[in-house]
């Protein structure tokens, strides 16, 4: 009976932080008109306009489980197009990532 409630209580606490974790990704604000913002290479923005940088992080750990590097990065994606938005771009250009959850994205415009 005590091995059944410990793995009772493991499975719960797995699946909570399961839950928890998949919440993070749905938190993200999608704005309007930030799905045709393009992610480019430095090497495609030579004509653009820059429209200066934005730095933007993520939850990257629920409880001692670290999220995937997919999920984080998806996040990171999302918010740096919300961003190029709010400053007036069209492409933003992946920078550096100084810590986990955590990214830096050069911002253009580059269509009329």
């Amino acid at each position: 009976m005590q091995i059944f409630k410990g793995i009772l209580v493991n499975t719960a606490l797995v699946l909570l932080i399961a839950m928890l974790s998949g919440c993070a990704s749905s938190l993200i604000e999608v704005r309007k008109g930030s799905d045709s913002v393009s992610l480019a290479d430095a090497s495609q923005v030579s004509s653009c306009q820059s429209k200066g940088e934005i730095t933007v992080s993520v939850l990257a750990e629920v409880g001692f489980i670290t999220r995937s590097v997919e999920a984080v990065e998806a996040n990171l994606l999302q918010l740096a197009r919300n961003g190029a938005i709010d400053a007036g771009g069209d492409t933003v250009v992946k920078g550096n990532s100084p810590d986990y959850g955590k990214r830096t994205f050069a911002i253009y415009k580059c269509r009329p």
